[in-house]
């Protein structure tokens, strides 16, 4: 009976163990009452939450002047739409930010020639819109739960270290492409801050681990 209990034990850990580990979008603060929409998205492999808008700027300006009528804007348009949606606090939140794009980063497909060497290119997934890209799947034509998601170039948060009048962006139109365009040209602003927006909920796996541990431990009870 030990032994029983020991590998249910185990079998029980090891499900939950692959539940954790699995990347997921979890949606969060409805947009409807009992609706299944929601606002923003939850990316549990990266402790980071979206706006479900990927164009929230083209109908929410947050009284910024700069930004074109279709939501697009210069860099520095986009970081004052950012404090003003904070200064809103929107949805309740404060700490809305650009996304980050890490480097160096030895995934993308190319590599600059400098020390430390910059990911770009294809297939970059260190950067947290890149990982939503070339990970969680989401594009313009498979953009899961998210709206509005334009083809052309998207701000990052990240100043292009060699040259700082450029700073990396990502293009979805462009098969995922992470590039550094320069700060005056024109891109879009999908927002994110770090942490979820409410409490995480138990996974399934963890309240079957403990119900079926304490439906185990029950029979060893009964078995002595």
């Amino acid at each position: 009976m030990k032994r029983y209990l020991l590998g249910a034990i185990g079998i029980y850990t090891l499900s939950f163990a692959s539940a954790t580990v699995q990347a997921a979008l979890v949606g969060r603060l409805p947009a409807t009452s009992g609706g299944t929409d929601y606002q923003a998205y939850y990316d549990t492999a990266l402790n980071i939450t979206w706006m479900a808008d990927a164009n929230l700027a083209a109908t929410k300006t947050f009284g910024t002047a700069g930004v074109n009528a279709g939501g697009y804007m210069t860099w520095a348009t986009a970081n004052s739409w950012i404090a003003n949606m904070n200064a809103a606090n929107y949805l309740g939140f404060n700490d809305w930010r650009l996304p980050v794009t890490a480097q160096p980063d030895p995934t993308c497909g190319s590599q600059t020639a400098g020390n430390p060497p910059q990911g770009y290119g294809l297939n970059c997934t260190g950067s947290e819109i890149g990982h939503l890209y070339n990970v969680d799947g989401v594009t313009v034509a498979t953009p899961g739960p998210f709206s509005h998601i334009q083809s052309s170039m998207y701000w990052g948060g990240t100043v292009y270290a060699p040259n700082p009048t450029y700073v990396w962006g990502f293009r979805f139109g462009h098969g995922g492409e992470q590039t550094a365009p320069n700060k005056d040209l024109n891109a879009f602003v999908w927002a994110v801050r770090t942490g979820d927006v409410t409490a995480v909920p138990v996974p399934a796996a963890m309240w079957l681990f403990g119900s079926g541990l304490i439906g185990l431990l029950g029979m060893a009870r009964r078995t002595r």
